[in-house]
C-alpha cells in the first residue's frame, strides 16, 4: 500500500490500513492551500489587555494595472479580547492574495476588516509596507478601536 510516496510494508493488513487512516488524517490536516478563511483561538489571558506584535514579510499581491507583483511587509498589533488569530492560518490568508490584483490600501484596508471579523479585537492597527515601484514607496496605516475598550496608560521607563 502507498500513501503520498510512502510504501506502508507489513504482514498485519489490519494494522497497515489503521495507519494508512492516520497518516491521510494527518496529512489533510496538514493543509498549506491558501485560504481566506482566519481560525481563531480562545484568548488565554481575556481579563488583560496585552499587544500581540505579528510580522509577515513576505505578502505578495498583483498590481491591478499592470499585473506586476507587489512585495510588502505587513506589520500586525492588537489587543486580544476572547479569542486570538492563528497563524498558520494568517499565513495561508495572506498566501490568498498572491494571484489577486489590488491596490494597495484596498487590501490593507480588507484585510483590517477580514482580521477584525475573525477576531473581534479590543484593538488592532495594521501597517503595510509595500516595496519600491516605480521608484516610490507606499506604507498604509489602519487601525480599528471597540468602542468600549480603554487603553491601559503608557509607562514611561528611565
Amino acid at each position: 500500500m502507498t500513501i503520498n510516496g510512502l510504501v506502508m510494508a507489513g504482514t498485519n493488513a489490519y494494522y497497515s490500513e489503521l495507519i494508512a487512516i492516520s497518516l491521510k488524517r494527518i496529512l489533510n490536516a496538514m493543509s498549506t492551500n491558501p485560504s481566506k478563511e482566519i481560525e481563531t483561538f480562545a484568548n488565554p489571558q481575556p481579563g488583560r489587555s496585552y499587544t500581540i506584535r505579528i510580522e509577515a514579510p513576505e505578502f505578495t499581491c498583483l498590481c491591478p494595472k499592470t499585473g506586476q507583483p507587489d512585495f510588502a511587509t505587513f506589520l500586525i498589533e492588537y489587543v486580544p479580547d476572547a479569542v486570538c488569530v492563528e497563524l498558520k492560518s494568517l499565513k495561508l490568508y495572506f498566501w490568498s492574495y498572491r494571484d489577486e490584483g489590488a491596490f494597495h490600501e484596498a487590501v490593507t484596508n480588507q484585510v483590517l476588516d477580514d482580521l477584525v471579523a475573525a477576531t473581534l479585537p479590543n484593538f488592532m492597527r495594521i501597517i503595510a509596507k509595500f516595496n519600491v515601484r516605480g521608484g516610490l514607496y507606499t506604507t498604509v496605516v489602519v487601525e480599528y478601536r471597540k468602542e468600549s475598550w480603554i487603553a491601559p496608560e503608557a509607562v514611561v521607563l528611565p
